[in-house]
């Protein structure tokens, strides 16, 4: 029998590895790869491969993907073989190459050699781990809310990548994926999952773990303090630097606050370096991508961009029943179903709307004590469903900023062209009039060069399918709406 060196697979695991991320760099994905391909190579026998992953919840996530079976064909392709892909958890730091996929031999639809991984649990089964008894639960951290948890965010096809990336950062913070930006618009669970992180962390760790959680306002306010008191305190600017440097958690709050405020962004740049370099945990949130913000020094902005970027869009409907009946359920309150649905149908925008519409809700019962009904929630949450940006966003505006963002005119919009170049914009500019006005169908195809309404329909639908499954249209329509929104303001 040879030894386990002879079989020698990890050549082929890396060219498998190799092809599949360039794969993922052609489709514009490299986050992705990035997140779901974070391999160890460990060891081979003559049929298996294991590799080193970073949490068991990420590993079961693979399985169900689809990455698994992925590498092991991939595998099949070049060795003609048959791999097992088995795991082990990784404890201590991956190598450098390995986050960039180091090879790993698995099979191609062959059963795996361990049970729990020939099925991929769904993603409540991977609660047990998010749930499972902590070393400190009785110590909450004094600047995190006790309520920002894993276990208390509801994940949907608008976060899940980023929930994911966030709980596999807490179970190794500082060793996966540093630092983490997660950016989108307000409520929309940036803070939540960056004080989740910083919530499990302490839970494991305790009060041992130096955990800082601070918006970047409060930070800059408190530079320019010290700085300020020099002159009553000589040590009060490198009181400031040992603070946060000797940290071994930042959690930074709204980053885009600074913009233009090039001490602060100079004293962030030394604080990242000496956190980055001792393996600590970063995690920012921003409103916006980092390409979008104007007055950050680019080494500061490429400092921001290092690790894991990740978008938060506003949640579906599924998501956003599901959010209303976990807090109600945090609660201990019951609300007719039908309700619920109304709710999760109307407010489109964000958890916090959502969550405010419930507060009302729940509020109208307890104060009025009668029983809530679909004609009731109307009549109460009508000025809350009724979006102040209708009245004040036009089609012209919005028109013009697709046209000026695609290099055409307003006028090619309009017209019946039916080259890609104008098809696109038209489309996408129909789909964000719907979405920020109150036009009917009919009243669209009307504006958009005299349309019939059911054209004007199939591409809102054909928009809205697209987002389901393309990241880089998703980032585009976000940065047309936030441009109407802020046109001539």
């Amino acid at each position: 029998m040879p030894s386990m060196s002879e079989y020698n697979y990890r050549d082929f695991f890396q060219e498998a590895m190799n092809q599949i991320h360039q794969e993922y760099v052609n489709a514009d994905k490299e986050n992705e790869y990035t997140l779901w391909f974070n391999l160890e190579y460990v060891e081979d026998t003559i049929s298996t491969i294991t590799v080193a992953v970073a949490s068991e919840f990420m590993w079961q996530q693979m399985v169900k993907k689809g990455n698994v079976d992925t590498i092991c064909n991939k595998i099949a392709e070049l060795t003609g073989q048959n791999i097992t892909l088995s795991h082990v958890l990784r404890t201590s730091a991956p190598k450098a190459e390995v986050q960039k996929a180091e090879p790993v031999k698995q099979e191609p639809n062959v059963q795996k050699s361990e049970p729990e991984t020939t099925k991929a649990p769904d993603l409540e089964d991977n609660y047990k781990e998010i749930k499972k008894p902590s070393k400190s639960e009785s110590i909450h951290h004094p600047q995190l809310r006790d309520d920002y948890t894993f276990e208390n965010f509801v994940p949907g096809t608008n976060s899940e990548y980023a929930f994911q990336a966030s709980f596999a950062a807490a179970k190794n913070p500082g060793k996966v994926y540093n630092p983490i930006l997660l950016y989108g618009g307000v409520g929309l669970g940036k803070t939540h999952l960056m004080q989740s992180i910083g919530n499990y962390i302490y839970s494991q760790k305790g009060e041992k773990c130096k955990i800082c959680y601070i918006g970047a306002e409060s930070f800059t306010n408190e530079f320019t303090s010290a700085i300020g008191n020099r002159t009553s305190d000589r040590k009060s600017v490198d009181k400031f630097k040992n603070k946060y440097r000797n940290l071994d958690v930042l959690l930074l709050d709204d980053i885009h606050f600074l913009q233009d405020k090039e001490a602060t962004q100079e004293e962030l740049f030394h604080t990242f370096n000496a956190l980055y370099d001792r393996n600590c945990q970063i995690v920012f949130t921003c409103d916006r991508p980092i390409t979008e913000l104007k007055g950050i020094t680019d080494r500061l902005r490429s400092r921001f961009s290092r690790g894991l970027s990740i978008d938060l869009q506003p949640p579906n409907y599924e998501t956003r029943k599901a959010i209303l009946q976990k807090k109600l359920e945090s609660k201990g309150k019951v609300i007719p179903e039908e309700v619920i649905d109304y709710i999760a149908k109307n407010v489109q925008t964000n958890v916090r709307d959502l969550e405010s519409s419930l507060t009302k809700m729940l509020g109208y019962v307890e104060l009025v004590g009668k029983e809530l009904t679909v004609q009731i929630a109307q009549e109460q949450l009508r000025d809350t469903f009724s979006s102040p940006l209708s009245g004040t966003i036009t089609i012209d505006t919005i028109q013009k900023v697709v046209a000026d963002h695609y290099g055409i005119s307003v006028s090619d919009i309009k017209s019946k062209k039916r080259d890609r170049k104008y098809v696109i914009p038209r489309q996408n500019a129909l789909y964000i009039a719907r979405q920020l006005t109150e036009y009917s169908f009919p009243e669209l195809g009307n504006e958009f060069g005299g349309r019939d309404h059911t054209t004007a329909m199939h591409s809102y639908n054909k928009v809205e399918d697209q987002l389901k499954t393309d990241s880089s249209l998703n980032a585009t329509i976000q940065l047309l709406m936030r441009n109407i929104k802020d046109y001539k303001k």
